[in-house]
């Protein structure tokens, strides 16, 4: 690519280089996640500075380069000024950046992630988090988390269990039902099923009673439970999939806390590493709002 080139993109991430620039990665519905760098950015009367920032969206006119291109001209086209005004919202916003930056390609076109971003970033900016609804940060997370793996077909099997692939109803008559969750196996879990598959590793077969063979059983084929979800969870968990958030009782939404766990757990597993943002959100609510994370 010789010559300079247009796109539109929002920036995910922005690290400091030299004495004044900044490198930023921007994730562009034309050619996907590009890094460039922002010359002057940090200059007091930079036209760039503001127009580097996170969540900033830019019509951009970018030059190739060697090893990193350069922006040579950004217009502002949106902000989320509700983003940076509130810590939680704001570490949300880079927690859904962090899965984008692990998901979105470069140099070809991602339009519909980058729709996805925009339409979490803008549910974020006007959510209510005031005490009552306190737990709607994380209700939004995991529905976020759920649609952007659904984008990669890699959404977790909340319907049916993953063992069995027989579908799996919540049972709201009965208070002690449970049903497992098992990141290892890629969703949800009927627990006699697990049980029974359980026992079966366990029990030696008759040539191997017959010959003193001692079994070895390997971790990997019995699927480990992260997580057991009554009814009302489940249904939770299987509502993911709808395009809207269902409504809770304001006395059930603390419930999204389980939730959001575990899909940030089944998301660390594909990502192959932690969620450096989850953290931070856990700390502020923690402090905010005397949780127990």
């Amino acid at each position: 690519m010789s010559k300079t080139y247009k796109v539109t993109g929002i920036n995910l991430k922005s690290q400091i280089l030299g004495e004044s620039d900044r490198v930023v990665t921007i994730l562009t519905r034309e050619l996907g996640l590009i890094r460039a760098v922002a010359p002057g950015a940090r200059k007091q009367n930079s036209s760039l500075g503001a127009r580097s920032g996170v969540f900033m969206v830019n019509d951009l006119l970018i030059a190739p380069g060697r090893s990193l291109d350069r922006i040579i001209q950004a217009e502002r086209v949106k902000t989320y000024p509700g983003l940076a005004v509130d810590v939680g919202k704001f570490a949300a916003g880079q927690y859904l950046a962090e899965i984008v930056l692990c998901q979105a390609l470069s140099e070809q076109p991602q339009e519909e992630i980058y729709q996805l971003l925009h339409k979490y970033l803008r549910k974020l900016e006007v959510l209510d988090i005031t005490d009552r609804y306190r737990y709607n940060i994380y209700a939004y997370l995991a529905h976020a988390v759920f649609h952007f793996y659904a984008l990669e077909g890699l959404c977790p099997q909340v319907q049916a269990c993953c063992l069995t692939n027989y579908t799996i109803r919540p049972n709201f008559a009965d208070p002690n039902w449970r049903v497992g969750f098992s990141v290892t196996a890629g969703g949800t879990v009927c627990l006699q099923a697990w049980e029974n598959l359980r026992q079966e590793k366990q029990q030696p077969s008759a040539l191997e009673s017959n010959l003193n063979y001692q079994r070895v059983v390997h971790r990997e084929d019995i699927p480990v439970i992260c997580a057991r979800l009554d009814a009302t969870e489940l249904a939770m968990l299987q509502y993911l999939s709808e395009t809207e958030i269902i409504a809770t009782d304001t006395n059930q939404n603390y419930r999204w806390l389980s939730i959001e766990q575990i899909l940030r757990q089944y998301a660390q597993y594909h990502l192959g590493r932690p969620i450096r943002s989850a953290t931070l959100i856990d700390s502020y609510f923690a402090a905010n709002h005397d949780a127990t994370v």
